[in-house]
């Protein structure tokens, strides 16, 4: 397979070839052609440049397992196109792309507007739960549910058409890819990172947002030093498909009066420029000046070996999920703390994070150590991590008639019974 196949997007462009370039990010289900109905009036200004995700809208089906590695494939592709600097509207997904743009790339980017963002889009536990739907059951449940979580009641009813075609978008996308930006969304969180972004930007909202509606946007606003808020009414989540004159009418007054000139580089260094105070939730971290950064030592390297209780701490949230960890964590006390602490930084800081196999042939060891030792607790969550992992019911089914053959028919009997329950419990979708 082609390099540039793989570490680029599909993409299009729309407008005169000689304008500033306007970028628009997709939300995760959705294609370019959310965007449809602000591109006539865009255009007239701006030469707009929209992409797919991976695995969205007929896209090539290479995951991107993080919300940077979008970003990175973005740049790539604008990079071979000779697009240096540009102006960035996301959408949800389309916006964690652009805060990350904002925080790892300012050079490129002029001006910002970030459409149902979030800092953090709810907890990784859900972003990971719907994974696992997802490889349970395929994209169907979540695209009959999208229209829900998309649009207004009143709008689903009155626009029987593109109610139609949101959910067909979702049915169409790659669900390896949607899995993977599952993953992706799971693990953005650049809320202490906020204060660094110091591009002009516009945070957009629809009034009744229910997935990342006006506190979230609040939260944007609150920590990003130069920013606004417009929140639009009677929208939900997909604003630009409910609102679409609104939504296009505040674009256009942003990135009108508000295009950060490129940064003067004539004397070899990049000028940054002031961000205008105003009051924040906490206080940003202040950039080093340029001299500062130039004359940087490098710290000496430890000698030592690293304390692995962090990484482990991090594994075990990624494979157990938050709300597990936090329990055991809340719960322990004077007696069962050093016990915690004690597998933490062992068993998931040594065993699991050592390279040697994968999580989901962990998951297999494990679930089959677990059925011979007949640690039916253990089992339970250990079902729903190996879900996580990546293994279908269907694996974890052969996994245990394996470990019925080795282990006895009664302890198979029995962890049938307890992964069956937690099984129907993970995978069953909600309406």
């Amino acid at each position: 397979m082609s390099e540039s196949v793989t570490n680029t997007l599909q993409y299009r462009f729309d407008g005169p070839e000689e304008a500033p370039v306007l970028i628009l990010g997709p939300s995760l289900g959705t294609t370019w052609h959310m965007w449809d109905r602000q591109v006539p009036e865009l255009t007239k200004q701006w030469r707009v440049f929209r992409f797919d995700l991976p695995g969205h809208g007929g896209a090539p089906a290479y995951p991107a397992g993080s919300v940077a590695e979008v970003a990175d494939r973005l740049l790539a592709t604008l990079d071979g196109l000779g697009v240096q600097r540009f102006g960035y509207a996301g959408c949800a997904f389309g916006g964690a792309v652009g805060v990350e743009l904002a925080l790892r790339h300012p050079e490129r980017l002029a001006s910002l507007a970030l459409i149902a963002a979030s800092p953090r889009f709810g907890t990784a536990d859900e972003f990971r739960q719907r994974g696992v739907i997802v490889r349970t059951n395929g994209l169907d449940p979540i695209a009959r549910t999208s229209p829900d979580r998309w649009f207004t009641g009143g709008f689903a009813a009155a626009q029987p058409a593109i109610t139609e075609w949101a959910v067909q978008m979702v049915r169409t996308t790659d669900p390896g890819c949607y899995i993977a930006a599952c993953e992706a969304l799971a693990s953005f969180d650049v809320r202490p990172e906020l204060g660094r972004v110091g591009v002009p930007t516009l945070v957009l909202v629809g009034s009744e947002d229910q997935v990342t509606g006006p506190a979230e946007a609040r939260t944007l606003v609150a920590g990003i030093p130069d920013a606004r808020l417009a929140v639009v009414p009677g929208a939900s989540h997909l604003v630009p498909v409910e609102q679409p004159a609104a939504v296009t009418d505040l674009l256009v007054r942003h990135f009108s009066t508000a295009w950060q000139p490129a940064y003067d580089t004539s004397t070899g260094q990049v000028a940054i420029p002031a961000a205008p105070v105003k009051p924040v939730l906490s206080a940003p971290p202040q950039p080093a000046p340029i001299a500062e950064i130039a004359a940087a030592v490098v710290p000496p390297q430890p000698t030592g070996r690293p304390d692995p209780y962090e990484a482990g701490l991090k594994v075990r949230r990624e494979v157990l999920g938050d709300a597990h960890v936090d329990r055991a964590l809340a719960q322990a006390d004077e007696f069962s703390g050093d016990f915690q602490e004690f597998i933490t930084r062992y068993a998931w800081g040594e065993i699991w994070d050592r390279p040697g196999l994968d999580r989901r042939s962990r998951s297999c060891v494990t679930l089959t150590a677990l059925v011979a030792g007949g640690h039916l607790d253990e089992l339970a969550f250990h079902t729903r991590a190996a879900l996580r992992n990546g293994l279908t019911p269907v694996e974890i089914k052969e996994v245990l008639l394996q470990a019925a053959v080795y282990c006895g028919v009664p302890a198979a009997n029995s962890a049938f019974r307890v992964a069956q329950q937690v099984i129907r419990e993970e995978t069953t979708p909600t309406e």
